[in-house]
């Protein structure tokens, strides 16, 4: 016989312990533990199979699953689905508390509606009635006749539904808010929100039904539950940007059956979420002429090059300790930097309060980012503007030197699209650039600047 134990799960992190505390050891959340059995076979015990037979499929024979996309006619979305949804694919949308989750797959659900006239789109939400949902529909725009809207939260109820009506869509609205009856814990506990996970994609995957999993995330930006749920699901998407700014970035962190965080812009407007055609150029709209501590970065999210502004101040400090704020920028990369310039140039920033920012609630983490950074330090730093047309990348090591970028070329030609004329980059990868651009190359980050502010 299995030995039954009893174990306490973080409900926020998913982290076990064979006793209860107060405060979880890996995520630091107060009194998230709750009380979970676990089954394990003896050792020494032979384990009993009971299933029946079941037919092989020969890998050899070709899937048509692959022609049989469901597109959205949306193209951004469909650009970080990898070019659609599969008949049988699950997928769990996630982001922070009013990033525009709801708003992007009630538009998702009315354009695939749109275009399968003769098909049922069905929507299920266990936080919103139906009247809330259809009043916001009506917002955004003209509501076809064949979506549909179930308010319902108890699993076993929307499943015996979807069974029954056999939608060509599915979206369930979310899956915090969904509980099963086969488990005694409140909806949007660990073992609920895995149960509840695991049980749609099995439903989805017999009946061939593509879904689309709405999940919330913590305080911390990590994805409420387990994270075992990411591994449940077949693509995982991100919505995130700053609420007070316009911009949304789709960010593709898993695919099964696509490209790897590809990234797709969108903008909040007044009729819902709108595709950006030219984010480069959405991105520089606004900026200010021989702006000082300003410098643009051509950075690559996913398959495409963008071009945002960055921004850094640099004023004196009126404390003993100053201040490092960054948005958009790795607060650590800043320091760093900062200690990079103190260490090898004349740049003296110990006294000195820093700010860094890029501009429309962008976010970049690539190490391509610091010779830019440091650029834009010093300009500030030096009450120096940079030249309007040049764009810098290049990662920074400890001892000064400038080191060479993944997919120089995609960046030049972005940069050359917009009308950049300068280009700053590591001297290693002066040979391998071929481009019309004036090219600045330097092997440490005191010789860029000698060359620039000289």
């Amino acid at each position: 016989m299995p030995k039954s134990t009893t174990l306490y799960q973080c409900s926020e992190c998913g982290y076990e312990s064979a006793k209860w505390a107060g405060k979880c050891e890996q995520c630091g959340a107060w009194n998230s533990f709750v009380e979970q059995e676990k089954t394990a076979v003896l050792p020494g015990k032979k384990m009993i199979v009971s299933g029946s037979k079941k037919t092989l499929s020969p890998i050899s024979e070709k899937s048509a699953l692959q022609n049989t996309r469901l597109l959205s006619g949306i193209g951004e979305l469909d650009r970080v689905l990898g070019g659609g949804l599969l008949p049988d694919s699950l997928v769990l949308l996630t982001g922070d508390p009013g990033i525009g989750k709801s708003t992007l797959t009630l538009q998702w659900a009315l354009a695939t509606s749109w275009k399968f006239p003769q098909e049922k789109i069905m929507m299920v939400s266990g936080e919103e009635s139906v009247a809330q949902i259809s009043e916001r529909a009506h917002r955004l725009g003209k509501v076809p006749g064949n979506l549909f809207l179930l308010s319902e939260f108890f699993l076993e109820n929307i499943l015996s539904t979807v069974a029954h009506e056999h939608p060509k869509m599915l979206i369930l609205d979310s899956v915090q808010t969904i509980a099963s009856g086969e488990i005694p814990s409140a909806p949007g506990s660990v073992g609920q929100v895995r149960m509840v996970t695991e049980q749609v994609m099995h439903f989805i995957k017999q009946h061939q039904i593509p879904t689309v999993l709405i999940g919330h995330v913590t305080k911390s930006g990590e994805m409420a539950g387990p994270q075992a749920l990411a591994h449940l699901v077949d693509t995982v998407l991100y919505l995130e940007g700053d609420r007070y700014h316009e911009f949304r970035l789709l960010r593709s962190t898993k695919n099964r059956f696509g490209s790897v965080f590809e990234v797709g812009v969108f903008e909040m407007t007044e009729t819902g979420l709108t595709e950006v055609q030219n984010p480069s150029a959405a991105f520089l709209s606004g900026r200010l002429q021989n702006a000082i501590g300003s410098i643009i970065f051509p950075t690559i999210e996913g398959t495409r090059p963008f071009l945002v502004e960055l921004q850094t101040l640099t004023t004196v400090t009126h404390f003993g300790y100053p201040k490092r704020t960054a948005t958009g920028v790795d607060i650590n990369r800043l320091n760093l930097i900062a200690a990079i310039l103190q260490k090898h140039t004349s740049i003296k920033l110990e006294n000195y309060d820093i700010f860094a920012n890029i501009i429309g609630g962008f976010r970049v983490a690539e190490p391509a980012l610091d010779l830019p950074l440091a650029l834009s330090l010093a300009s500030s730093k030096l009450q120096k503007p940079l030249p309007e047309n040049l764009i810098a990348m290049g990662e920074l090591g400890l001892s000064g030197e400038i080191r060479s970028v993944a997919q120089l070329e995609k960046r030049i030609k972005e940069a050359e699209k917009l009308g950049f004329g300068i280009a700053v980059l590591a001297e290693a990868q002066l040979k391998s650039v071929k481009t019309k651009m004036e090219i600045i190359s330097a092997r440490t980050i005191g010789e860029a600047l000698q060359k620039l502010f000289s």
